[in-house]
């Protein structure tokens, strides 16, 4: 499995690119802008485009996804089944404010908790982890966990945003994420990774 991590978008969101290195197949998580360097990498590489998976839908998360869309006409644009109305309403997804313009997404497919999908020879498994926004998600692929803006390094997301919640943010965390395996890789959505013991034993918050 190749990962890619970019900063992209005005909050310099995580944005990451994974591939089967067999297939060429991949999918890209929360494109929080445009980014000429991942359309050129996966131009160059001969990769091939499936997915474009958002973990929530605040806007710092979404403004490069109409973009790559656009550049890629059959990827498919994920999310979680409950984050679906945020995505298409810019008056709840602060797109105006962090992107300086209004967007509204129309998922192409939607999850729920612990549904799964294939990209190449690479299953991802969704875990619904509400908490700072009713339908985040973190996107589990093998021991390697994409988590949003759910767990951070010895942090967690924000929860006084609409739709949030600190008891919710905490027991997705202890009851979802702290049953993974301890080696499990953490990549957030802002700052750097960490592991699930790392956090078990250190986060402050949970």
């Amino acid at each position: 499995m190749i990962i890619e991590k970019y900063l992209t978008g005005p909050l310099q969101v995580n944005t990451y690119l994974v591939v089967d290195e067999v297939t060429k197949k991949g999918f890209l998580v929360d494109p929080g802008g445009f980014s000429q360097k991942i359309a050129d990498e996966i131009s160059t590489k001969g990769y091939t485009l499936e997915y474009i998976i958002l973990t929530h839908g605040h806007g710092d998360h979404i403004g490069g996804v109409e973009e790559f869309n656009e550049l890629h006409e059959n990827a498919k644009i994920v999310s979680s089944e409950i984050e679906k109305s945020m995505l298409m309403n810019a008056g709840i997804n602060f797109s105006r404010e962090t992107c300086g313009r209004s967007i509204e997404i129309t998922p192409d497919i939607t999850v729920n908790d612990n549904d799964t999908l294939t990209v190449g020879n690479l299953e991802l498994k969704f875990i619904i982890t509400p908490g700072h926004t009713a339908g985040g998600m973190s996107i589990l692929v093998g021991k390697i966990l994409f988590s949003g803006d759910t767990l951070f390094q010895q942090s967690i997301g924000r929860t006084d945003f609409p739709g949030g919640s600190f008891n919710e943010i905490k027991a997705s965390i202890r009851n979802k994420l702290f049953l993974l395996p301890e080696d499990t890789q953490v990549l957030p959505g802002h700052m750097g990774p960490t592991t699930i013991g790392f956090e078990m034993r250190n986060n402050p918050f949970v």
